[in-house]
């Protein structure tokens, strides 16, 4: 081997050949070793820069006079001593890419230091940074005077990482990032990056494969099914709900009416060519539309980008970057903000229990198992293909945690639906006998799940005043919805799912067998207080053939119908707060599919129109209701708020309650014949005397019934019946919910909340 002359260019600029070949084959795992400004003798800088296309390289000083000439070393890799001031950092590359394209001046990236500081590394290794949005991703920063973008990914077991673009031409070569070794964070600032640029992250993985990833902690995205993130250089938003924020908490408390209107925002509504709305419409119509029928709250099916539309965005691959979809994520801001405008709160179905496995996602993100759990009985959900996440690694714990927190405080959600809850519990979850590993304990619950979960119940109800978290939960876990210092999970509440079942296939019963099936609608009342239940007809139940809600109905049209009012009346009366999902408010005979909107013309349809529009009516004052009598929701979550007066009527379907608000004499009562057959003289006891108006009857015209009913109310009499001094004989509509209440002694006149004649009373005797 011969020495090298002394031209060589290696040796001037003390340059290692295997470093260049490792940075021109990007493999090179420590860019900023190489690339940037180094110490040269007799002070002066060796600067070396990979730039592609260039043909020749000048630097200049921050006065813009010439500094020194980059020689080529090999490939696009150039190196230069220069005479530079200062700590010679303070410089940029004047470059002559040659006639086909020309000359440019650019920041030199690997002139600039870290990124991120050491307190942000430490929480980021502790697992607790809260606002781990803010530096990792894509932020817009300014350094030494020069703007630009800076990157910061997660990848501790990667052997390379660089950011790529339209910018550098997608190559993987050009912006190697730093390694940060004491979190595993790669980070890099590129002078120039403007929002609005497409980008990925290219990995070299601990296996040496090289793929191309997504941001996981991107902020907004490229429409599907393009798969790249987006960067997004954020100004402060201009919201206007202070108002509602500081009256939250009581709004969402236990004590508080919660009717939440459910919706799969691209299949709402649509405009004639087939595009779906997007948040600026619906932030007029949408919002309008659930105030106009009374309910407190949206609850918007997930918005997290995702790259498949049939998953309805259960399957999301950026959890931080609302789908664009239907708008940026200002746009989404505006329609909350006018949501909190109209009175109406905004929850958020958001998904912990699974991620799908494209290839631009989270699965092995570094080459190695990171978000995703390593032993495949634990990480892997055989019953849709995803992955579950790694709960017990403090990194992956902390991305969720730090995303939860994002949405409530990024864009003012008032509350989490925690999505497929059971499946993060439980080690057995849809897994047969042999194929999942018990815990330490030789148990089937999910230690490390648990812990997860009642951690980011403890920091959403310790940092966001006034939010909620609700949990989707199928199973009879104890403590659900109580706090974790009482040894609960911490959830604000949960979905009463057994609820739903029993009572769905009840009303599904033919009413001539419904005699055999009656303590479906009573055993929910045996624990209906062992947690703060939300009443649910979501989504699930009407898709993958379960058929519409009108259509699980039996009989004729009319009988279908009038099941339905009676179902949604029965529901709304029960202790617990209520959710609808979209299109059952008018009885869509469809079942739901996301790619095409809500059947809006039944509403004028020439034979059922009158009823579709009386179903939908019939929600808004069951809303009314629901919201304006405290008996019907004060005590949702207290066994004080609830008496049956008969519940062991099965021979005719009949059952009856009383609910109470805040006194005794504030009471409600409610009675449902579930039979075609009308009864007369049905006698119920009641606690107090009086005249009781009839404030519901599902029967009535208005509603598309016959208009059966007790004359508007009538007067309690002195004959004990049910254990109670007082009693009154009841006409019960077929098919139908009454409810009465005792005439307040100022009231006169109409008893409907909004003091309007009240078309609710039947007015066929």
């Amino acid at each position: 081997m011969t020495a090298p002359s002394v031209a060589d260019p290696y040796s001037v600029t003390g340059t290692d050949p295997a470093a260049v070949e490792a940075l021109l084959s990007a493999t090179h795992g420590d860019p900023f070793a190489v690339l940037g400004p180094h110490a040269a003798p007799q002070g002066r800088r060796v600067v070396r820069a990979l730039l592609p296309g260039a043909r020749d390289v000048e630097v200049i000083d921050s006065a813009g006079r010439p500094a020194g000439a980059l020689g080529r070393l090999a490939g696009d890799v150039f190196a230069g001593i220069v005479a530079l001031p200062g700590d010679g950092r303070d410089y940029r590359l004047r470059i002559d890419g040659g006639a086909a394209s020309g000359g440019r001046t650019v920041d030199d990236p690997y002139r600039f230091g870290t990124v991120l500081g050491e307190l942000d590394l430490h929480l980021l290794a502790q697992g607790s940074h809260w606002r781990a949005w803010r530096v990792l991703g894509a932020h817009a920063r300014t350094v030494d005077g020069v703007a630009g973008t800076s990157f910061a990914v997660w990848a501790p077991n990667a052997r390379r990482v660089s950011v790529v673009g339209a910018w550098n031409g997608w190559d993987g070569r050009v912006h190697p990032m730093r390694r940060r070794v004491e979190t595993g964070v790669w980070e890099l600032f590129v002078p120039g990056v403007a929002s609005g640029e497409l980008y990925k992250y290219e990995v070299l993985g601990a296996g040496g494969l090289t793929a191309l990833k997504g941001d996981p902690y991107a902020r907004h995205a490229e429409p599907p099914p393009a798969t790249a993130s987006r960067v997004l250089h954020e100004t402060p938003f201009a919201w206007t709900d202070d108002a509602w924020l500081a009256s939250r908490a009581q709004r969402q408390s236990r004590d508080a009416p919660m009717s939440i209107y459910e919706v799969h925002v691209g299949s709402w509504q649509r405009h004639p060519d087939g595009r779906s709305h997007g948040w600026t419409e619906l932030a007029d119509e949408l919002v309008s539309y659930a105030r106009g029928l009374g309910f407190t709250h949206v609850e918007l099916m997930p918005v997290s980008e995702h790259p498949f539309g049939g998953s309805w965005g259960y399957q999301p691959t950026a959890l931080y970057a609302p789908t664009s979809r239907w708008g940026d994520p200002d746009a989404l801001r505006t329609f909350i903000d006018r949501a909190h405008a109209g009175g109406l709160g905004v929850l958020l179905d958001w998904v912990p229990a699974h991620f799908p496995d494209d290839a631009h996602g989270l699965v092995a993100f570094d080459g190695t198992p990171l978000y995703e759990h390593a032993d495949p009985s634990i990480g892997r959900h055989a019953d849709w293909g995803t992955l579950i996440y790694d709960f017990g690694r403090p990194e992956v714990s902390n991305f969720l945690i730090a995303n939860a927190l994002y949405w409530l405080h990024e864009f003012h959600v008032d509350g989490l639906r925690v999505d497929a809850v059971a499946s993060m519990l439980h080690l057995d979850y849809s897994r047969p006998a042999g194929t999942w590993r018990p815990n330490v304990h030789g148990g089937r619950e999910n230690l490390e799940a648990v812990a997860f979960v009642k951690r980011l119940n403890e920091k959403v109800y310790e940092e966001v005043p006034g939010a909620i978290t609700i949990a989707e939960e199928s199973t009879a876990w104890p403590g659900v919805s109580r706090p974790t210092w009482l040894g609960g999970l911490g959830f604000g509440y949960k979905w009463n799912m057994g609820w739903m079942n029993d009572t769905l296939a009840y009303v599904h019963e033919d009413p001539v067998h419904r005699p055999w099936h009656h303590s479906r609608l009573t055993f929910g009342l045996m624990y209906a207080f062992a947690e703060n239940f939300v009443l649910p007809l979501s989504h699930d139940e009407v898709v993958h053939g379960k058929g519409s809600l009108l259509g699980k109905m039996p009989g004729d049209d009319w009988q279908r119908f009038a099941n339905l009012r009676a179902y949604l009346a029965f529901m709304w009366t029960q202790p617990g707060k209520k959710l609808l999902f979209m299109g059952g408010e008018f009885g869509q005979w469809r079942e739901w599919h996301h790619d095409r909107e809500l059947d809006w013309g039944l509403l004028a349809d020439p034979v059922n129109g009158a009823r579709h529009r009386g179903l939908q009516s019939l929600v808004g004052d069951l809303n009314r209701l629901y919201t304006t009598l405290p008996a019907l929701h004060a005590k949702d979550c207290e066994a004080s708020g609830f008496e049956w007066i008969d519940c062991q009527d099965s021979a005719q379907s009949v059952i009856a309650w009383l609910r109470f608000g805040g006194s005794r004499e504030d009471v409600t009562m409610a009675v449902c014949n579930f039979t075609p057959v009308p009864r007369t003289g049905y006698r119920l006891g009641l606690p107090c005397g009086g005249r009781w108006d009839e404030v519901l009857n599902t029967d009535s015209t208005a509603y598309g019934g016959t208009g059966l009913g007790n004359l508007g109310g009538l007067d309690a009499e002195p004959i004990p019946a049910h254990g109670r001094p007082w009693s009154v004989a009841l006409t019960l509509p077929p098919l139908a919910v009454v409810a009465m209440r005792p005439r307040a002694p100022a009231a006169s006149g109409s008893t409907r909340a909004d003091g309007a004649a009240d078309p609710r009373d039947g007015s066929r005797r």
